[in-house]
């Protein structure tokens, strides 16, 4: 038995002392195995196991320039924002321009992230991102002056598991945001009336 644990890897040790057929291997350990142990660099100075190395799960390290995560390639285009922008429109001004429209979004995204009903949603996402593209998205549909580069809400939504429930709960935080923001109500309806078909690609249970 000892012979056989010497040259067991610290995954496979971990496995083995969960076995009932392997107890009091910890017993059995000799001075031998206990340096092999102590050398192994699958463990830190505490003793404890790196299971991402063991596994092979590979660490998203985030871009030092945006502070994003990466993503794998896509193809941009505008028609990834799901509408046309309005035109000849006095939107993008009723919105505050750039600058209105990010902190809109930024408080939208505030919102949602700490909204009970909705934040499992945001837990693991990339908000850093999230919040780019999301004001991309707004500038270039209320013809702000932006061009979208995100996917398309379909790509985008797919995995997120999104209900009706949660839809609106996401309505209810942009109607929030846009208020705080003093947009005019007949503005607020105007682009809420522009995402609203956008509902069947982003709800899909």
């Amino acid at each position: 038995m000892m012979k056989v644990l010497k040259h067991l890897t610290p995954l496979a040790c971990a496995v083995a002392l969960t076995n009932p057929g392997c107890a009091g291997a910890q017993d059995m350990t000799g001075p031998q195995e206990a340096e092999v142990a102590k050398a192994d660099p699958a463990t830190d100075a505490a003793g404890s196991i790196d299971w991402e190395k063991e596994f092979g799960v590979e660490k998203k390290v985030p871009d030092p320039v945006t502070g994003e995560l990466p993503v794998a390639p896509y193809e941009t285009s505008p028609a990834n924002a799901g509408a046309k922008p309005f035109q000849h429109s006095n939107m993008a001004q009723a919105f505050g321009g750039q600058a209105g429209i990010r902190a809109i979004v930024n408080r939208f995204v505030e919102l949602n992230t700490t909204d009970p009903r909705i934040d499992a949603i945001f837990r693991n996402q990339d908000i850093v991102r999230l919040r780019r593209t999301l004001f991309e998205q707004f500038c270039y549909l209320l013809d702000a002056g932006c061009a979208y580069t995100g996917r398309d809400m379909k790509s985008a939504h797919k995995d997120l598991g999104v209900t009706r429930a949660d839809l609106n709960a996401l309505v209810e935080n942009l109607q929030k945001a846009m208020r705080e923001a003093e947009v005019p109500f007949a503005a607020q309806n105007r682009f809420l009336a522009k995402l609203a078909p956008m509902d069947k690609d982003v709800v899909t249970r």
